[in-house]
């Protein structure tokens, strides 16, 4: 494998924002698969490629052989059998269509993303299942949330990643962006004057808001947070982009909508990224997305460990680096 030019497959690929991460550390995709029709058009007017569809309906022997899988896979629930860890069966699971890709390809690298939740989910068991699947298949595993917020975005977006390896890496997880400057909101949002009326709320909406922050401390530009509570929050970021969220969970200065060029610069996608649809999907898909920005560091890291060579068994050894997991999982 030639890590300065390999190749990768973008599976749950959304509207391409790991791809775009990969594709920033000379990677080339030889295979898409997104099932949604509004992100396949996104997909399409971005990449030239239209995604193939539901993964669970394709084989693995359509699927060219690969340097890296990436896979930004919904949790589902996963059923433990047995004492302890115990057996796992991920069938009915998106998870199981990565497990046999993984086990008939064999690709030398892995890069997962997912909720943060997953960490805990089911007490943690849904995650050790992953793990130990994984590492039965031969990997090294890496695991660690990150926050968007040390990448040079300013969107408060925390995910996990599964980083694994075929050879034991030296890997460390970024730990900050590759960009030159930390962005802030004057960098992200757009003039008021220039907008639309649709993106501003309502009076009703707008006065509530401003009755509820009476007594907090008011700056702007600011971004308004409401959570299930209903408490407002006054923020110098946004908080996470949410696909399925009420339009007026993130008020901008209290008045208005973020909009659909806002959205996407928060997750780091350039302003010549395209999107297609009706406004509903738009927020459906950068709420589904990813930051950009960390996946181009920590793809950019997995490069540095495996240019550096696999670690001798005595210095990993030495270094008490545990055979499966070196500690970056951040329990």
């Amino acid at each position: 494998m030639n890590i300065n030019k390999f190749t990768f497959i973008d599976l749950f690929a959304g509207i391409g924002g790991i791809r775009l991460g990969v594709e920033a550390n000379d990677g080339r995709c030889v295979f898409t698969s997104e099932w949604d029709q509004y992100a396949q058009k996104t997909y399409y007017a971005n990449f030239g490629e239209k995604p193939h569809g539901d993964i669970t309906q394709i084989s693995t022997d359509d699927i060219p052989d690969h340097d890296l899988l990436t896979a930004g896979f919904p949790c589902q629930p996963f059923s433990i059998m047995g004492d302890g860890l115990g057996f796992s069966d991920t069938r009915g699971t998106l998870f199981f269509d990565i497990e046999r890709i993984i086990r008939d390809k064999q690709p030398h690298m892995l890069l997962l993303e997912n909720v943060k939740r997953l960490k805990s989910h089911d007490k943690g068991r849904t995650l050790a299942v992953i793990k130990k699947i994984l590492t039965d298949l031969g990997y090294h595993l890496h695991i660690k949330v990150l926050n968007a917020l040390d990448f040079g975005l300013p969107q408060k977006r925390e995910r996990i990643f599964i980083i694994g390896f075929k050879k034991n890496y030296d890997f460390r997880f970024p730990s900050h962006s590759l960009l030159t400057r930390q962005l802030t909101l004057e960098d992200i949002l757009e003039d008021d004057d220039t907008l639309d009326d649709k993106w501003f709320a309502s009076d009703y909406i707008t006065e509530k808001r401003k009755q509820s922050v009476e007594h907090k401390t008011v700056f702007y530009p600011s971004v308004w947070h409401e959570n299930k509570g209903g408490n407002i929050s006054v923020l110098p970021f946004s908080c996470a982009l949410r696909a399925g969220a009420s339009f007026n969970y993130l008020l901008v200065n209290g008045k208005r909508r973020l909009t659909s060029r806002e959205q996407l610069r928060l997750q780091g996608f350039p302003d010549d990224f395209i999107v297609c649809g009706p406004e509903t999907q738009i927020r459906k898909q950068t709420g589904n997305s990813v930051a950009v920005p960390v996946i181009v560091a920590i793809v950019a890291q997995m490069k540095k460990a495996i240019a550096k060579g696999e670690i001798p068994e005595h210095e990993r050894l030495a270094t008490n680096q545990l055979p499966l997991f070196d500690g970056a999982f951040d329990e």
